[in-house]
């Protein structure tokens, strides 16, 4: 059992016979009146996501949600395919079951598939990944002014802002949570 005081991002627990996992919390403490636990929650079967507030003391059975590192083999149509390291077999995941982060996901990467009760609802890609740029405009020479970004296409084909000085070609650190580009690699 989890109490609503406990929550965190990313917890997962049931409740009305759904499982939830915590997006965003926030404990408000009102200067008149109880405190309470405001939430944004997503069903990780529906994928709906709502807001709702709870009393600090509610309690909810906890969700044991299975994380199972595969293998990104390839895509045939709105099906991608995630090789088991153990046992070699190919699961197929349906693209409305991927995340929006997992246009930053190559062939043969590691990725995180989670599943409850045998059904898989996300896949986490890596928290950093590296890819060549394929397309962006060169930077012109005197173009120095701090924090100025340009267009680029990633070999997965995922668009990002770089600073000026990245080229065509150049290889580059990406953070998947946050879509932004970190550093060269």
């Amino acid at each position: 059992m989890i109490s609503a005081g406990d929550f965190r991002n990313g917890v997962t627990f049931e409740m009305d016979g759904s499982v939830y996992q915590i997006i965003e919390f926030q404990h408000v403490k009102p200067g008149k009146g109880a405190a309470f636990v405001r939430t944004k929650i997503r069903n990780v079967i529906a994928g709906s996501v709502t807001e709702r507030t709870f009393s600090p003391t509610d309690k909810f059975p906890t969700a044991y949600v299975e994380r199972k590192d595969m293998e990104y083999s390839y895509s045939d149509g709105d099906l991608y395919y995630f090789m088991d390291q153990e046992t070699y077999e190919l699961v197929p995941i349906n693209a409305a079951d991927l995340g929006d982060n997992f246009k930053f996901v190559k062939e043969n990467m590691m990725c995180k598939v989670l599943s409850y009760k045998g059904k898989v609802f996300g896949v986490e890609p890596p928290n950093f990944v590296e890819l060549q740029v394929t397309a962006t405009e060169p930077g012109v020479r005197g173009d120095t002014a701090t924090n100025v970004t340009k267009p680029a296409t990633l070999e997965t084909g995922a668009e990002i802002r770089v600073p000026l000085f990245i080229n065509e070609g150049e290889m580059i650190r990406v953070d998947t949570r946050t879509g932004e580009y970190m550093e060269r690699a």
